[in-house]
């Protein structure tokens, strides 16, 4: 495959990532969370949902900026699906340029939901599918099953899978501390879905592109539970970021004034190894809590303590397992854990299955869980054991670059004069490439 090298362009007001070198031909994602007019504050406590000129001349704009930019795939959130006019003009000027795009509101008639538009000239759509959280959030996600229209190269044999997942989603605003499992939950249901729709349809591997608005940044429980399952952040890898590197850059000034970095492309490729779904809910559950208990100033003997009802006994029982849980705030309320999901977690905490967790077993899966490395130890066995697999050749991505606009946000700061949303719009570049994956012999 020829590399060709292009130069870094922002032209006007427009940030267009072309910028460097990769493998033709690339693809290119973009996700932007555009405002809704009916959540823009104007002056005087209106919205701009009241102002027609106001709101049509903005989202004229942000058409504009992301027609200039031409992206392969287009992910938007506050889309205002309830407003046909508004829905009309993206649907004339999206179809006028040759893309295929789906919308979908969030449930209870919230107004506003998820826009997701695909090049025609670069996919055939093979399945689109919808995902309805139904939790107090009334968030939504979309799925599209997509197939490379061209071929990537010719040299490829006839078999060779050429397809990925795209998810369009936008998570619930961590409002209050009881929010943070609906969150966890929502991106829970939204791998549970990918894994299921890929099982339902017998498919083999194929890349994963999850895109939106987290509302989370790079210190929250989210972030690190989509890392567990292997997914990268698209523009800390092309930036070659950390994941202490929270502070480099920002992409949303919310509400209460404060500028964060909440807007993710996530990349999962076909041969990076994923954990346990339900291994990977469990740890970020048992974070959750580690983290609840050492701001209560807890040391780990007096944590152990406290998951104790009796005083007298050497072991924690399900009993004080599930009083702990409801003191920290984690059960008791309509966010809280079910009973199905308490008994999952008790099940991964109490290791030998005795009834009851000690010591060792509190340390090893609670305080200082020691669970990732040991089963990253068992994928590699299993990789090393790759004579009993059939080896398949199929699509990945090489992330080439990302860009953010406006530019100020790459730096970790808020432009006064930008007005096109209270978010920044990112754009990745992927080079797709082929990528040997192995099946088991027995699937």
């Amino acid at each position: 495959m020829r590399k060709i090298k292009k130069k870094v362009s922002r032209i006007g007001s427009y940030a267009i990532a072309t910028s460097m070198t990769y493998h033709q031909p690339c693809i290119t994602c973009t996700t932007f969370n555009i405002l809704a007019p009916i959540y823009k504050r104007l002056k005087h406590n209106s919205r701009e949902s009241d102002y027609k000129a106001f709101w049509l001349s903005r989202n004229h704009r942000i058409l504009d900026s992301l027609l200039h930019e031409r992206s392969s795939i287009i992910c938007l959130q506050e889309f205002w699906v309830g407003n046909q006019e508004l829905v009309h003009l993206y649907e004339k000027r999206l179809g006028d340029a040759g893309y295929v795009f789906f919308q979908l509101g969030r449930t209870n008639n919230r107004g506003d939901g998820l826009l997701t538009a695909v090049r025609k000239d670069y996919f055939r759509v093979i399945n689109y599918r919808e995902l309805h959280f139904n939790d107090c959030g009334d968030r939504v996600a979309q799925l599209l099953h997509v197939e490379l229209a061209v071929p990537i190269s010719e040299c490829w044999t006839k078999d060779a899978r050429q397809e990925l997942l795209i998810v369009n989603t936008h998570l619930l605003f961590p409002h209050d501390s009881t929010l943070c499992l609906v969150r966890l939950n929502q991106v829970y249901k939204i791998l549970q879905y990918v894994e299921s729709y890929q099982k339902e349809n017998k498919l083999n591997p194929m890349p994963i592109l999850l895109c939106g608005d987290w509302n989370g940044s790079k210190r929250g429980h989210v972030y690190k539970f989509l890392r567990s399952q292997g997914f990268v952040s698209s523009y800390d890898t092309a930036h070659q970021y950390t994941d202490a590197d929270a502070h480099k850059w920002v992409s949303h000034l919310n509400h209460r004034g404060n500028v964060c970095g909440v807007d993710f492309i996530w990349l999962l490729n076909p041969n990076r190894y994923s954990k346990l779904l339900k291994t990977s809910w469990s740890e970020a559950i048992f974070g959750m809590f580690k983290d609840l208990l050492r701001r209560a100033s807890l040391t780990e003997d007096q944590a152990f303590a406290f998951l104790k009802v009796d005083d007298d006994g050497d072991c924690i029982s399900y009993l004080g397992f599930c009083e702990a849980l409801r003191q920290l705030n984690l059960t008791g309320h309509r966010h809280g854990l079910s009973v199905q999901e308490i008994n999952d977690l008790w099940i991964q905490a109490d290791i030998d299955g005795n009834g009851v967790i000690d010591y060792k077993e509190f340390q090893q899966r609670i305080w200082s869980p020691m669970w990732s490395e040991q089963q990253d130890e068992m994928n590699n066995d299993v990789q090393d054991n790759s004579l009993n697999n059939v080896q398949v050749q199929t699509i990945g991505f090489s992330i080439e670059n990302a860009v953010l606009f406006p530019p100020e946000v790459e730096k970790g700061r808020w432009p006064e004069d930008y007005y096109l949303s209270d978010h920044a719009r990112l754009t990745v570049v992927f080079s797709p490439i082929r990528m040997p994956c192995s099946l088991s012999s027995t699937s």
